[in-house]
C-alpha cells in the first residue's frame, strides 16, 4: 500500500536517503519523491529542470505499516505519516492510479505539449492529455500549468511544466 509522509519542506532528499538506510526491505518496499519538469531560461536558453511536485511530502510503499512507524525514530528530522486522527491512512487506488498515470514508475512528470483554443486548453502531448478538467489555470510565461487534485484526504493545488505551442 502507498503512504504518505510529511517532513519539513526541502529535506525531502535526505529524509527519503535516510528512509532506504535505516529500514529494512521487509518493511520498506520503495521510498519516493515525486518530481515534474519545468523550463527555466538562462544563459540565452531554455533549460529543462526537475523540481519537487508534492514539497514537504514523501511516498513510502510498504505492506508492514506498524514496522514502518517504529523505524521511522531512527530518520533525522520531522517526519509524521498521514492519517485521519490516530488512524494512519493509505492513498486510495484513484490516488494511486492517478500518480501512476502522470508519472509513470520513475514518478516524473515530463513536460506537457498543448495549445488554446476559443480560451480552452487542449493538451497534444503529455501525462496532461485527458486532465485538461483539471487545469484551473496556466501562466505560459512560466510555462506551467496549475492543477487542483483530490489528494491526501483533501485537494491540493500543484504545478506541473506545460508548454503552450500556439493560441488561437
Amino acid at each position: 500500500m502507498w503512504y504518505v509522509m510529511q517532513v519539513r519542506t526541502g529535506t525531502e532528499e535526505s529524509i527519503c536517503c535516510q528512509c532506504r538506510n535505516f529500514i529494512e526491505g521487509d518493511i520498506l518496499e520503495r521510498c519516493f519523491i515525486p518530481y515534474y519538469e519545468e523550463k527555466k531560461k538562462y544563459e540565452g536558453k531554455w533549460h529543462i529542470q526537475e523540481k519537487v511536485l508534492f514539497p514537504g511530502y514523501i511516498f513510502i510503499i510498504t505492506n508492514k505499516i506498524e514496522g514502518l512507524s517504529e523505524r521511522l525514530r531512527k530518520v533525522i528530522g520531522f517526519t509524521k505519516l498521514i492519517g485521519t486522527g490516530k488512524e494512519i491512512v493509505p492513498l486510495t487506488q484513484r490516488e494511486e492510479d492517478w500518480l501512476l498515470k502522470i508519472g509513470g514508475d520513475e514518478q516524473k512528470v515530463e513536460m506537457s505539449e498543448g495549445v488554446v483554443e476559443d480560451g480552452n486548453i487542449r493538451i497534444i502531448q503529455g501525462p496532461l492529455a485527458g486532465l485538461e478538467k483539471q487545469i484551473r489555470r496556466i501562466d505560459r510565461h512560466k510555462r506551467k500549468a496549475y492543477l487542483e487534485v483530490e489528494m491526501f484526504g483533501r485537494t491540493v493545488e500543484m504545478q506541473v511544466g506545460l508548454e503552450v505551442a500556439e493560441k488561437n
